[in-house]
């Protein structure tokens, strides 16, 4: 009973994880803007950043199973 939320949360936190992270893959092969007005290698860096620790908390949340 108690590992669903585990289940849940780590189900969400790695779609969450990986989605950010193909878009911003995607979006820097384009050339296109990661975030509007901000500089590109530093919102570029902060967005994968970002994607790997959510992917991390993923891969925590199915080691407390």
């Amino acid at each position: 009973m108690e590992s669903g939320p585990a289940v849940f949360a780590g189900v969400v936190f790695a779609l969450f994880g990986s989605g950010l992270l193909v878009w911003t893959a995607v979006r820097v092969r384009r050339r296109e803007p990661v975030a509007i007005g901000v500089s590109p290698v530093a919102s570029a860096t902060v967005t994968a950043l970002v994607s790997v620790i959510a992917l991390l908390l993923g891969v925590w949340c199915f080691t407390r199973l």
